[in-house]
């Protein structure tokens, strides 16, 4: 674990308002545009960067370009979950925010999500507006929990317009929003939550911990809000699109592992015998899929 000064480098900066965690793995020049961004705010901050043993320098480019900043190396890709967990057990602020490390925020984002929250004390979790490089809304930023059904649509491509699992094409409401789930690139959490509801389930690596997240905020009594008129830019998939096969590995491994904690005692033992090998056999199919196109491109 290396530690420096408080961030900002301020010595005095004993009570940051929010610390914000940033789980790198090769996030190159986006992890420290994501840092100026966040250290540009309008608020006392701290920044917790935990490296999951990234091979691109972009750790220490990031501890050269702001020596204020807290690094925890990893020696070892320990998963996201992991890593979010060590940064918020070493935060300091009253509010945590877990941020991807290619979101870029603006100086007043967290100022106004603060100022917002202020009205809604029985919030436990928020989150703004994710949107594209290009303007478009990215998806996951608001949407329900997964269901049985809805997640055999969304695999076979179909959509239900009476409960859709993302919300992203619906009309932008004009008031800040209740939903079921918000995306982890951008999740803001009350310390004093965590005494209620726990850390991440370190049992995924990554994805589906957002979800699982999510679920036990609300399973605990605690309400997710979306906030419609604080915006951020998230580059999605920077840090994970040299090993498309491994992220979609994990991401339905982490599929497998909410449908045997939620959804499985709903469903009965017969219905998990054809869901959780469907899961892997999905991931199969696109693996070989993806390989093919990969070599009609080329040919």
């Amino acid at each position: 674990m290396e530690r420096t000064e408080p961030a900002n480098g301020d010595p005095e900066l004993k009570d940051p308002k929010c610390s914000v965690v940033i789980v790198n793995f090769n996030g190159g020049e986006l992890l420290l545009q994501s840092i100026a961004g966040v250290l540009s705010s309008t608020l006392p901050v701290e920044v917790i960067l935990v490296d999951n043993a990234s091979s691109d320098g972009s750790a220490d480019q990031a501890l050269a370009e702001y020596p204020g900043i807290d690094l925890i190396r990893n020696s070892h890709n320990r998963g996201f979950a992991v890593a979010a967990n060590q940064g918020m057990r070493a935060a300091r602020g009253v509010t945590l925010l877990l941020l991807n490390p290619d979101c870029i925020l603006q100086p007043d984002t967290l100022e106004n999500l603060f100022d917002v929250l202020r009205c809604y004390p029985e919030v436990g979790m928020a989150g703004c507006r994710i949107l594209n490089p290009d303007g478009t809304e990215q998806r996951g930023c608001r949407r329900n929990l997964p269901t049985l059904g809805g997640g055999l649509q969304k695999a076979l491509g179909r959509g239900n317009a009476h409960v859709p699992v993302d919300l992203h094409l619906l009309p932008l409401p004009d008031q800040p929003q209740f939903v079921e789930a918000i995306s982890g690139a951008f999740m803001l959490v009350q310390r004093k939550t965590l005494h209620e509801v726990g850390f991440l389930d370190e049992g995924y690596f990554m994805h589906c911990e957002d979800l699982d997240w999510c679920r036990r905020f609300l399973d605990a009594g605690r309400k997710i809000l979306f906030v419609p008129h604080v915006e951020i830019v998230h580059h999605q998939g920077s840090c994970s699109k040299a090993r498309p096969v491994r992220v979609s590995w994990y991401l339905h491994r982490g599929m497998a592992r909410y449908y045997r904690k939620y959804l499985a005692k709903d469903n009965g033992w017969l219905i998990s015998l054809v869901v959780i090998p469907g899961i892997y056999a999905r991931f199969a199919w696109l693996t070989v899929r993806g390989g093919f196109q990969k070599l009609v491109g080329r040919a």
